[in-house]
């Protein structure tokens, strides 16, 4: 039997050469598609993409090649490429409609990960929770609150929400707010705030704390202390610094006003001359 005769023996609706040449075809497609998968990865990893974004490329990537090569093959053995791509192109329909709530948490968490308002290890605030951030997913993110719960939060709501990132800079600000009575010189207070200041350990030099009047209220006198330390001494400076304020307060004899009301008693005759105890008139005043 020739050569010619055993490529062109039928099996099926096929014959043996166009088999042939579809191994042979889907053989160097997927070896092409290994060697194309090490160029992504090699580019990934110069552009620096996170790792989680890093794994949907790649998934993205591998399944485009892989759809290509299966158009390749199939066109070689004679099987209508057009008629192909129009049914996987209805299942694929059918699949998007039935997980349309995933693929928008997906589509949130691309905008996540390519935006990068955060990574993690970072401290965030996201408007209804707060935490530091344990795992960036496609769909959720993680985060890890104050009080050692873990929150994971859809990535479409993260995207459309306010992100304020506390761990984005290398030093913060602590801004602390304290009131004192009207009675006491400012000289005096300001003294006293600066004497909490100066022993509180951690507070950075430059840029230079400042101590000033930032209003004032109906029954005292608001004060302002702006001091700037690293990013990691942030909550133990302000607990500390609110214990400094308040026991330098008590040794400079500084008064810590609060809201209260003084009530002056008048007294007045009889509203119709006749004799009796002469009625009390109560006025209120804010002092």
């Amino acid at each position: 039997m020739k050569l010619e005769q055993i490529l062109s023996h039928p099996i099926g609706s096929f014959s043996v050469g166009s088999l042939l040449t579809a191994l042979v075809l889907l053989g160097v497609c997927l070896g092409a598609t290994k060697l194309l998968m090490k160029l992504v990865d090699r580019m990934l990893l110069k552009l620096r993409v996170e790792k989680s974004f890093h794994h949907f490329i790649r998934s993205a990537a591998r399944f485009a090649l892989l759809f290509l090569t299966v158009l390749i093959v199939a066109d070689s053995v004679g099987i209508p490429v057009t008629s192909l791509v129009t049914v996987l192109g209805v299942v694929g329909l059918a699949v998007s409609l039935a997980v349309q709530d995933s693929l928008t948490k997906l589509a949130g968490g691309l905008m996540v990960l390519a935006a990068k308002p955060f990574v993690v290890g970072d401290y965030v605030d996201l408007g209804t929770v707060s935490g530091t951030v344990q795992e960036i997913g496609l769909i959720y993110t993680c985060l890890s609150t104050p009080d050692n719960k873990l929150v994971y939060l859809p990535n479409n709501d993260i995207a459309s929400a306010r992100v304020t990132n506390l761990s984005a800079r290398a030093t913060r600000r602590v801004d602390l707010l304290v009131s004192a009575s009207y009675e006491d010189e400012t000289a005096a207070v300001k003294a006293a705030l600066w004497s909490a200041l100066r022993a509180v350990p951690g507070i950075l030099e430059d840029p230079a704390p400042f101590v000033g009047i930032s209003g004032y209220g109906d029954s005292s006198v608001q004060y302002v202390i702006k001091a700037w330390v690293k990013n990691a001494d942030y909550w133990d400076v302000y607990y500390d610094l609110l214990e400094k304020v308040r026991q330098s307060f008590e040794e400079n004899g500084v008064q810590m006003s609060y809201p209260h009301l003084n009530v002056h008693l008048v007294e007045g005759g009889g509203q119709d001359g006749r004799d009796g105890p002469p009625p009390i008139q109560g006025r209120k005043e804010k002092a």
